[in-house]
């Protein structure tokens, strides 16, 4: 068994956020669906629009189910279903507001008794390998461009 080993491959992913109104915009990328997203109500937002919170805990949630699917295609090991819901605890830690902790709870049902070890073995391959939960500490860069509007009669 073993990891999921990167073979010198890079791979680049392209989201465009515009803003609308108030506190809203939309989340595009190409050939995919516009998500509408806003400012979390927490912090004086929107209710019933997607969080860039929320979004990120669902990425987290997204890569080890995926990650746990590779793994078990990978063994041909046979499931009857995957659910998993995901928490993210956002709070003050080191004099900013950070994610201290994100549970991701799988619930995997299989069809014997003696395929529930295989499957804990390989929902911890897949939260030791989940390439978002591994990234958490990425480098961030900002790099604005910032202009202004020139005037259309000059």
């Amino acid at each position: 068994m073993g990891t999921i080993r990167p073979k010198n491959r890079k791979f680049v992913y392209r989201t465009t956020v515009s803003w609308t109104e108030e506190k809203k915009g939309f989340l595009c990328s190409s050939g995919k669906p516009t998500i509408e997203v806003a400012t979390s109500p927490e912090f004086k937002g929107h209710e019933g629009l997607w969080t860039s919170e929320e979004l990120f805990v669902a990425s987290v949630n997204i890569c080890i189910k995926t990650t746990f699917l590779h793994y078990a295609q990978r063994n041909n090991f046979e499931f009857l279903s995957y659910e998993s819901v995901a928490e993210g605890v956002l709070e003050s830690a080191e004099g900013v507001l950070m994610f201290s902790e994100i549970t991701v709870k799988p619930r995997i049902v299989v069809a014997e008794n003696s395929h529930i070890e295989k499957a804990q073995e390989l929902i911890v391959l897949s939260e030791k390998n989940c390439l978002i939960s591994n990234s958490v500490k990425s480098e961030i860069m900002v790099v604005p461009e910032i202009k202004v509007k020139k005037d259309e009669t000059e």
